[in-house]
């Protein structure tokens, strides 16, 4: 039997990294849903560690959470790819999460969506938000796409010239405790100051996905980097609620909602 062997000449588009932050430990179900997806047909995507036969991903693992989203932040714009997702190790993406988020990729003209998903609580709370301090947003029906201003990293598309302003204009170098040289584009902020007007000592503490986009807006990062017809709304940030996950507890497998 004669074996024909062909070297493919064909240069590969790098436009997509599908990244994952996580502990080093994950629930079977996480697993099913995040390697159990459907893909575009001939779609472009790239990654640091090609362990299965659809597009592979960066693993940064035992890392604090910006620490995690640094290095995936480092290692998108060192690839140059046009897109990065980012999916949490205890956020269940849909079968064609995938496919959903190649639609925006293809359509272009937004450059931060993020999936529906939910707070780990008693009630659970939609992770949609417009403003600060005033709760979850609620007015809208599932299979909309809302605009708001803040909403978790879980389930995450962004694009990566919002990413290199940030790493060149906006981020401080600094190294990791085992010596990575990082930037902080995310930032899990922890602050004590005093506060002269208020008289006394006031502490700024949260999550790196609200602090992101706050600094997002407040630096007018989207109209710097081209984005001039979202940096118009007063909403700039997109959730696709058709794009329905869960958020899953590692100790329990307790799914929210």
């Amino acid at each position: 039997m004669e074996i024909l062997t062909r070297t493919n000449k064909i240069k590969w588009r790098k436009d997509v990294l599908i990244s994952v932050a996580t502990e080093g430990w994950m629930r079977i179900e996480w697993a099913h849903a995040r390697f159990g997806q459907v893909y575009p047909v001939n779609w472009a995507a790239q990654g640091f560690d090609v362990k299965y036969h659809a597009p592979s991903e960066f693993t940064a693992i035992g890392y604090s959470i910006d620490d995690a989203y640094n290095m995936i932040t480092k290692k998108a714009l060192d690839l140059g790819v046009k897109w990065l997702v980012v999916i949490e190790d205890d956020v269940l993406i849909p079968p064609n999460f995938m496919l959903m988020m190649s639609e925006h990729i293809d359509q272009g003209d937004v450059p931060i969506v993020s999936g529906l998903y939910y707070t780990k609580s008693e009630p659970a709370q939609p992770l949609i938000f417009r403003g600060r301090g005033n709760g979850a947003f609620h007015d809208w029906d599932l299979g909309d796409r809302v605009w708001c201003d803040g909403f978790g990293m879980g389930a995450l598309l962004i694009h990566t010239s919002i990413l290199k302003y940030f790493w060149d204009n906006l981020a401080e170098p600094y190294k990791t405790h085992d010596g990575l040289d990082l930037k902080r584009v995310f930032e899990t902020p922890r602050k004590v100051f005093y506060d002269p007007e208020a008289g006394g000592v006031q502490r700024f503490e949260g999550t790196q996905d609200l602090y992101f986009y706050d600094r997002l807006m407040e630096n007018d990062v989207l109209a710097k980097t081209g984005w001039e017809k979202v940096a118009e709304k007063k909403y700039p940030l997109l959730c696709d609620t058709k794009i329905f996950c869960r958020h899953i507890c590692r100790q329990t497998g307790r799914t929210y909602p």
